[in-house]
């Protein structure tokens, strides 16, 4: 993309590539810096350019705050509570308040492909050191790209057509560029749907086969590709894909699947036991801030220690459905009721209600009922790990798929099994009721992740709020964002989304 190559080309004609570290264990200076003439030819300089492609993980517009908050707020699982003002235009669905991943995950995949086009030219490199930087970066390119179109395009399960023009999938692009003249004369169209998740399978079968069971959940492995396969397979549509992935994924050592209070303490460890692949934040100078940071996008709390303790914002909260699900309402605990210390919630059986507590009054949050996911469980404030992929999800992938699929015996059981994981009575459903309570299973199990937002597009479902009052149908052209109005004033073969 225009913008993007001249980014990474303001870094390299100025004469060096600029890199960092997202694991101290490699041993890479995180402000090391790389000559752009020969950046990628030793093995050290691999490692470091790779960890730069994880790092961009990290940005707010990524899962350092957006792809989860900002799909919550645009679905139809809470409420802004005005306390920064921050995702009220998003919570609102109006025009242009949307996600705005583009020019992150574009910067990021120029990266991935520098790196897969260096490889054969690194000097002493082992072939297990070559399977590894390959299968990372396509794992990475594909998990980039699969960001991209889920946002910015529909998905293939739920197409709308009717009047649009020009409109596609994204641009694909799977060489690197460095020099001006690439740079600027780049001028890449948008490749059709099909052709995106196409390269997505290509990418994720290929880190399938190149990578073990990883260094680590914080990078890159077979399992994890399997993982991640199964949830772009379900976008897709590809219901028996789904099926064969969840299996391979659920069968393989990497995270566990939880249950109890295992499943809530799991929310407390700095390494999700359920995490398949997580973005890492290892050092305090990577947190994203008080501002902008889950943590502080979730609840008003620093810990829950001390609830009086002045943490973040509280701006995103559940609303009312969400809060009966879970059976909750704010109860005095103790006394004075002034001390935030002295509020809790009432609480059913479903043991996620246990992710769910008051705030406090520090920043005139209210003392409202708040999500806890995200809370400083990194042991530093507003930088905690962030589970991209857990391996609970593949239960309810395997369910929904196997419904698809009209194997409903298969799709209750599993789905029986999962409510029993969560501390539910089994039911006995078929028909649209029972992929209705597949969808209400993944509604709770999600909330704070950014997965409503997407199962609603992916259905051609439109979005309805009582508080805000929202009404948006599938077919109005607020469902996707505009692509940035720069890249499609620099390239004339991207064509912008409707209604922008």
């Amino acid at each position: 993309m225009k913008l993007i190559n001249k980014a990474l080309l303001s870094l390299a004609l100025t004469g060096s590539l600029l890199v960092s570290s997202c694991d101290s264990l490699l041993q890479v200076d995180p402000r090391q810096s790389i000559d752009a003439d020969g950046a990628l030819t030793t093995p050290d300089a691999m490692n470091a350019a790779l960890n730069s492609v994880y790092s961009k993980l990290r940005s707010a517009r990524l899962y350092g705050r957006d792809l989860f908050a900002v799909g919550d707020a645009l679905a139809d699982v809470g409420v802004t509570t005005s306390n920064s003002g921050r995702l009220i235009g998003e919570n609102n669905n109006q025009p242009g308040a949307h996600f705005g991943t583009w020019q992150t995950a574009y910067f990021a995949i120029n990266e991935a492909n520098l790196i897969l086009d260096g490889i054969s030219k690194v000097e002493g490199a082992s072939a297990a050191q070559i399977a590894r930087w390959e299968g990372e970066a396509k794992f990475l390119r594909g998990l980039y790209y699969f960001d991209l179109v889920k946002v910015y395009s529909y998905i293939p399960t739920a197409i709308y057509e009717q009047g649009v023009i020009g409109q596609g999938g994204i641009p694909v692009v799977t060489e690197g560029v460095i020099s001006s003249g690439v740079a600027l004369s780049r001028q890449t169209p948008r490749s059709t749907i099909n052709e995106v998740y196409a390269q997505i399978y290509k990418d994720l079968e290929d880190a399938k086969k190149l990578l073990g069971t990883g260094r680590g959940v914080q990078y890159g492995s077979s399992p994890a590709a399997s993982a991640l396969l199964s949830r772009v397979a379900l976008y897709r549509g590809d219901w028996a894909k789904v099926v064969a992935e969840s299996t391979t994924a659920l069968a393989s050592s990497v995270g566990t699947v939880l249950s109890g209070s295992a499943y809530v303490n799991g929310w407390r460890a700095p390494v999700n036991p359920e995490s398949m692949f997580e973005v890492r934040f290892a050092l305090a100078e990577e947190s994203i801030g008080v501002n902008e940071s889950l943590q502080s996008t979730y609840t008003a709390l620093l810990n829950l220690t001390n609830k009086n303790s002045q943490g973040g914002w509280g701006d995103f909260i559940p609303n009312a459905t969400v809060r009966a699900l879970f059976g909750l309402t704010a109860l005095q605990i103790g006394t004075p009721a002034s001390d935030n210390n002295n509020w809790d919630v009432t609480r059913n059986a479903d043991v996620r209600a246990q992710l769910f507590t008051t705030g406090n009054t520090v920043r005139g949050a209210g003392r409202q009922i708040e999500n806890t996911k995200f809370l400083s469980k990194s042991g530093f404030a507003y930088a905690d790990n962030v589970p991209v992929i857990r391996k609970s999800e593949m239960h309810l992938n395997r369910a929904e798929a196997n419904y698809q699929l009209k194997n409903e015996t298969d799709a209750l059981t599993e789905l029986n099994a999962f409510k029993s994981l969560r501390g539910l009575p089994a039911v006995t459903l078929a028909g649209n009721a029972l992929l209705e309570e597949i969808l209400l299973e993944r509604l709770k199990e999600f909330i704070g992740e950014g997965h409503r937002f997407f199962d609603l597009k992916r259905y051609g479902r439109g979005i309805v709020k009582t508080t805000p009052a929202v009404n948006l149908t599938f077919d109005d052209f607020k469902i996707l964002p505009p692509i940035p109005q720069r890249e499609v004033d620099g390239n004339p073969n991207i064509k912008q989304n409707k209604g922008y």
